[in-house]
């Protein structure tokens, strides 16, 4: 019975490191694999080099492979002490977790160059695990409440976008034409983004003063467009301030977030939160 008590206390404690960051050791955790996928993602740039890599290949190599072990223990530690290992195997991020540290074994089974390249580039997976990471980010979370909070406003801003660059698309090829490169409507649409967004590759221009007219008006309405959705984000980032607020406390049986502070069981699969 000890035994089992201390196996399961130890569980939990690791659990906790792993999966939560309102301890003090689970936000050192963060921190630490943070840098950690960073390093590993500086390897294999460098490692794209050709003068860096042929200088320090061996150092490079060495690097990668105690990252590459590190995020392997890391990973079956996941799988050891959640209740049920499915549920984070075959989760978006495990997969990702699993995609992003094979490549390096797999490097040991074939060898081939251009096999190598694809490889490495699988390796950049990684950068994808610090998106899992700042859930436990205050900030990021608002933000990510926000957006979710915001997408029909957005949806409906980017719809009345589109709408709008088509009419301005058609008349921009009424006015200037074939004989001034507004060849087509979808080019003169593509002119339309491009004066919109204040990118102005400059690959093409009205020539007309009408044209001309014209586009000093997309100019200018270029610039409200672009602070909309800024405005449609603050105002829900404002909202989200006075909400009652989620620690960072994760389900040992199905992985879920997001949980109140007094909460003790799951809001999602209505587990127990805390076993001890």
């Amino acid at each position: 019975m000890k035994q089992t008590g201390g196996k399961k206390n130890w569980k939990t404690k690791l659990y906790k490191i792993i999966y939560e960051a309102d301890t003090s050791a689970g936000k050192w955790f963060d921190i630490l694999l943070i840098i950690a996928i960073l390093f590993s993602i500086l390897l294999v740039m460098l490692e794209s080099v050709e003068k860096f890599d042929a200088k320090y290949h061996n150092f490079l190599n060495i690097s990668e492979w105690v990252i590459t072990v590190l995020f392997t223990l890391e990973y079956f530690a996941r799988i050891i002490v959640i209740k049920k290992p499915s549920k984070y195997i075959f989760s978006f991020y495990g997969i990702i977790d699993l995609l992003a540290t094979i490549p390096k074994y797999i490097s040991l089974i074939f060898g081939g160059a251009q096999a190598l390249v694809a490889l490495r580039a699988l390796r950049l997976l990684r950068i994808f695990r610090i998106l899992k990471l700042t859930r436990y980010l205050g900030a990021s979370l608002n933000l990510s409440t926000a957006l979710k909070a915001s997408k029909t406003k957005i949806l409906i801003f980017l719809f009345s976008v589109i709408v709008l660059t088509i009419i301005l698309g058609t008349i921009m090829y009424l006015v200037e034409g074939p004989e001034n490169g507004f060849t087509s409507i979808p080019i003169s649409m593509y002119w339309a983004i491009v004066t919109l967004t204040t990118v102005g590759y400059g690959d093409l221009s009205p020539v007309t003063p009408l044209g001309q007219f014209i586009a000093s008006f997309v100019m200018i309405l270029g610039y409200g467009i672009i602070a909309v959705p800024t405005g449609i984000v603050t105002s829900e980032m404002s909202k989200q301030d006075a909400k009652i607020h989620t620690n960072t406390q994760t389900c040992p049986h199905c992985l879920a977030d997001k949980h109140l502070d007094d909460a003790e069981f799951c809001h999602q699969c209505g587990g127990k939160l805390n076993d001890e």
